[in-house]
């Protein structure tokens, strides 16, 4: 994934040639991590121009994001200083998505991810993974193309970062003043895979919810405690964890929680099993056990 280009007059250029011919389109990148490239509206009367690259001149950031190898080639020759290159995310023909796991000392957003995953009923498939020089990882997925994820920071998890339509990933092989990029070893012959859908779906804004009322409240309650009675053993923990985070999402937790914990009991949990699970549920949706 990050072999360098064996016709470039810089390591950067080489990774970001590289990642070209896969269909990655790339920018080139400072020691920063920003793009090496100035507005070039910078100084025009009235501020900077709403232009997104219509001018031809570079310095529009991931707007100025190419496959083409003259292009690429125009861009690192107008920034000899470019130390690495991004990514854009959301082009075809991969519509890549990149999670950001970072490392945070009030949280693992690994964790933060696993307990994603068992709550909402999904997996991360083997994938592409950079490791960044902070200990963290970019996970890279691909989306549907009628789909545009958006950027976000923190939205979906306490140190996770979400790189969507209109943002970029640092490439491996890339160097910062923080240290290198590189690929994840056992990855590097993989192509980024699917997003599951049911990560999709946490990655989009929220539709607009519907009013509840006490019927349907009680037809949804009753649903969920019968998910959870009907678990075999080894989806026991994991139906009951997945039908609290949905109580008290939908504010049914603290009345659902004997019903819940019955059920738990029915299929052979015992009760300090099911109440810690109840508990990590609990604070898992941001509430009080």
């Amino acid at each position: 994934m990050a072999t360098p280009h064996r016709q470039a007059t810089t390591p950067a250029l080489a990774h970001a040639l590289s990642a070209a011919e896969r269909g990655l389109a790339v920018i080139p990148l400072s020691r920063t991590k920003l793009p090496a490239l100035r507005s070039p509206h910078r100084e025009d009367p009235g501020g900077p121009a709403p232009c997104r690259g219509e001018c031809g001149r570079p310095g529009h950031g991931v707007h100025d994001a190419s496959t083409d190898p003259a292009r690429i080639r125009e861009l690192f020759t107008a920034a000899p200083w470019a130390t690495g290159y991004g990514i854009a995310c959301g082009l075809p023909p991969h519509h890549l998505i990149g999670i950001d796991l970072d490392t945070k000392p009030d949280g693992d957003s690994s964790t933060a991810l696993r307990e994603l995953a068992l709550r909402h009923l999904f997996t991360i498939p083997p994938t592409v993974v950079v490791l960044t020089p902070s200990g963290g990882r970019h996970l890279w997925l691909t989306g549907p193309p009628d789909v545009a994820v958006p950027n976000s920071a923190g939205r979906l998890a306490p140190g996770i970062d979400v790189r969507g339509a209109g943002g970029y990933l640092v490439g491996p092989g890339s160097r910062t003043r923080h240290g290198a990029y590189a690929i994840a070893p056992g990855t590097a012959h993989l192509a980024p895979a699917p997003c599951p859908r049911a990560l999709l779906r946490l990655l989009l804004p929220a539709p607009r919810t519907r009013r509840s009322t006490p019927s349907t409240d009680a037809a949804h309650g009753q649903g969920l405690v019968q998910f959870v009675r009907s678990a075999h053993q080894g989806q026991r923990n994991t139906r009951l964890f997945w039908a609290a985070c949905r109580a008290y999402e939908n504010g049914l937790g603290p009345t659902l929680t004997d019903a819940l914990l019955d059920a738990a009991l029915h299929t052979g949990l015992t009760e300090p099993e099911a109440r810690a699970t109840l508990t990590s549920a609990a604070r898992m949706t941001g509430h009080r056990p």
